[in-house]
């Protein structure tokens, strides 16, 4: 009988890696062909992707998806089938050592059952059912070891793609700060280019506020959505670098590895989180969710805001020489590409 997880063995040194390596050969013998146990792992290895393993004929079927398993219909996402992993790796999680095959740390990020529709050697019907992945998902052979996967079932209720495109909002000039000052938020003015970022399986598309694609340029921002992964987003923000005086200057674009002396992406707004849009969202409520996200990482942050303290958020502008504050209506949602009198922009002084 074939050793399935000759491949396997094969690729890896038990002696150097934490993986299972179990010596017998597996058995296919009461193995239930219409049903199963699955897990899918989130694999920072050279690069991120997400291994989706599926039980079936005593081994755990494989595929390495670099952007996740789709969570709506209509969008195929490339599938690389892998070797057959062992059944022990339906619990393993740890850090394979770099130099390794595969090396890099392995989480686990859902397992639970399926069923199963159809096993053919080029095309895989199975419905998921997960603590974070539920539905019907079709894989299908493109190509040699390529595949597709493809959710084919509704998305959950509410679900909405993300969006490609969501302009930024921009504040009306005012010469002092609202009347009302208990209405509203106020966020300090950072010295820097607006970009909106779009985060998807670990992966980065970055905007400027004229449309162009500048993920390019700001290669040090994509470790943040590796860091954010498996959420998906839309955010906000100002592009910006701090010098070792604290000033707040705008930053170049830049390519290769090396990061600008204190590059930052100050992140302002939440527009779209997880299939659900917030840009109808009163602005208070979109920051309770930004704060809820807390992204931070070395080069990227979601500074602070004042709700209803405005005299205090220009008194901390000025300490830090910025050009002034932005105050936002509490109330108010976010209108793509407009320029509305809800958000004032208003001078240091």
């Amino acid at each position: 009988m074939t050793d399935r997880l000759e491949e396997y063995r094969r690729r890896r040194d038990a002696a150097r890696t934490p993986e299972p390596v179990p010596e017998q050969s597996p058995t296919a013998a009461g193995t239930d062909t219409d049903a199963g146990r699955f897990v899918i792992q989130q694999h920072h290895a050279r690069s991120l992707h997400w291994d989706v393993r599926l039980e079936h004929e005593g081994v755990l079927a494989s595929w390495a998806v670099p952007r996740g398993l789709p969570r709506d219909p209509g969008r195929n996402h490339l599938a690389v089938h892998t070797e057959d992993h062992p059944m022990e790796y339906l619990d393993f999680s740890g850090d394979i050592p770099a130099g390794e095959y595969g090396g890099g740390r392995m989480l686990i990020h859902d397992r639970g059952t399926y069923r199963c529709e159809k096993w053919r050697d080029d095309e895989v019907i199975v419905t998921l059912s997960g603590d974070r992945t539920a539905g019907r998902y079709v894989l299908f052979a493109t190509g040699g070891r390529d595949w597709m996967v493809r959710r084919t079932d509704a998305a959950p209720p509410g679900w909405t793609p993300m969006p490609d495109l969501v302009r930024p909002m921009h504040a009306t000039p005012a010469a002092r700060l609202p009347r009302d000052r208990a209405a509203w938020g106020y966020e300090l003015r950072w010295d820097g280019l607006r970009a909106m970022a779009y985060v998807s399986g670990g992966r980065l598309r970055l905007l400027s506020e004229t449309d162009e694609d500048i993920t390019g340029g700001y290669p040090w921002l994509r470790a943040m959505a590796e860091a954010l992964a498996p959420t998906e987003a839309v955010l906000d923000g100002v592009l910006v670098r701090i010098d070792g005086a604290g000033r707040v200057r705008p930053v170049r674009q830049s390519t290769g590895s090396r990061v600008p002396a204190g590059a930052q992406y100050l992140i302002v707004d939440l527009l779209w989180l997880e299939g659900v849009s917030s840009v109808d969202v009163p602005y208070a409520q979109r920051r309770e969710l930004l704060d809820g996200l807390a992204p931070a990482g070395a080069h990227w942050q979601t500074p602070p805001w004042f709700p209803g303290a405005g005299d205090e958020a220009l008194r901390a502008g000025q300490e830090q020489d910025l050009p002034g504050v932005v105050a936002k209506r509490l109330d108010s949602v976010y209108e793509p590409g407009r320029r509305s009198r809800r958000w004032l922009s208003v001078d240091a002084v």
